[in-house]
């Protein structure tokens, strides 16, 4: 008796051929361990500057101003209101041979305080302006040379 044969190329297959799905996910890793690697590279090296400590008897060349955390402006130890700081500090840097504004403010200032008094330097004259850091890198307390601070 002879057997009838299926012809397997005209009925559907019941099997998953799968390698070539696995191809695509193993050369997808490969790519994303790669840009990884080169990503995690090349943001590791950060040089940032580091704070210098001037001679305590060393005056700053410029005008300081002084911002603190209870919203007192100073113009080279000189209180001053907000509306006064315009012509303050024209006057100040018109006395100053350097046209250079420094900036020390208590770590607790708000940002947008901080460039509203630097934009108002700029419009008074300021050719640069500085931004000072404290010697110990931060940590509280009221602005350094503040009047009446540390």
């Amino acid at each position: 008796m002879a057997k009838k044969t299926q012809n397997r190329s005209a009925g559907v297959f019941s099997e998953i051929n799968i390698t070539p799905l696995t191809d695509i996910f193993l050369v997808l890793l490969i790519i994303f361990m790669v840009t990884t690697a080169v990503t995690i590279e090349s943001a590791a090296h950060v040089d940032l500057p580091k704070a210098e400590a001037s001679a305590p008897n060393e005056k700053p060349k410029g005008v300081v101003v002084t911002y603190t955390s209870d919203h007192q402006i100073y113009v080279n130890d000189k209180s001053v209101t907000e509306p006064e700081l315009m012509t303050t500090l024209h006057g100040a840097l018109d006395a100053s041979p350097d046209k250079i504004v420094i900036f020390q403010g208590d770590p607790k200032v708000i940002l947008g305080d901080m460039v509203r008094i630097l934009d108002i330097a700029k419009s008074a004259g300021a050719s640069a302006i500085a931004i000072a850091v404290s010697a110990g890198g931060g940590g509280g307390g009221g602005a350094p040379g503040a009047p009446g601070g540390a």
